[in-house]
């Protein structure tokens, strides 16, 4: 059976927004192809790029340090909590905007990336995005942690209810060495349950979040 790999990313572009009051990504040349010409031979050509962007854009993946100063940074993750894990889906009614642990129990998360899918991602690109995404309650969060989930994603625009100045799904998550991916996409193509899940940063000391290409491989 031919395997099949799913990529659960947005794209990043110049000038795209993630999230409300950070600002976009710049994308640039720091070397064009027609600058570059003049330091090779006739024929033979480069382009450097550069971009200047704050660390929460796109789907990114959210470790211990962006929560905690004392604890692993982005250069410090083990790659078999980030890297080739069995994985399930939790598939949420559009309606509960509120995703508390009842979506989860009965399920075997131990050792697992856990994604939940929403379908928040449809209003990626449009104010809609902004103002009354899904979440996971603190309870959701305590069950995750209890039942030994490694790895948590949402294709949401933030894990956390951010109608309040507490975050407390990032600080049960994070606090146990937990990674989160949010603004994920591309939930729907996956089945529950039967795939492996990648989501791993640039490896970049004193950093908490990093956007990674996440993907799926379906066997």
């Amino acid at each position: 059976m031919t395997k099949q790999l799913i990529d659960l990313s947005h794209t990043v572009e110049d000038g795209m927004i993630t999230y409300k009051g950070l600002p976009a990504p710049i994308i640039c040349d720091f070397l064009s192809r027609g600058d570059s010409r003049g330091h090779y031979d006739e024929g033979t050509e480069f382009h450097i790029g550069e971009i200047k962007m704050v660390a929460n854009t796109g789907t990114y993946l959210d470790s211990p340090f962006h929560r905690y100063s004392d604890s692993k940074d982005l250069s410090e993750l083990d790659l078999d909590r980030i890297a080739d894990l069995e994985a399930v889906v939790v598939r949420v009614d559009l309606e509960a905007m509120a995703i508390n642990d009842t979506h989860f129990r009965g399920l075997d998360v131990r050792g697992k990336a856990v994604l939940v899918h929403t379908d928040w991602s449809r209003h990626w690109g449009s104010d809609d995005y902004f103002e009354g995404h899904n979440f996971l309650t603190e309870d959701a969060a305590v069950w995750l942690r209890d039942n030994g989930a490694v790895l948590v994603g949402i294709d949401s625009y933030n894990i956390d209810d951010i109608r309040g100045g507490t975050r407390p799904v990032h600080s049960t998550l994070l606090g146990a060495n937990i990674t989160i991916v949010e603004h994920m996409t591309g939930l729907e193509k996956l089945p529950d349950n039967g795939f492996r899940f990648f989501a791993v940063p640039v490896k970049v000391k004193g950093m908490g979040t990093f956007p990674v290409r996440a993907f799926a491989i379906i066997e």
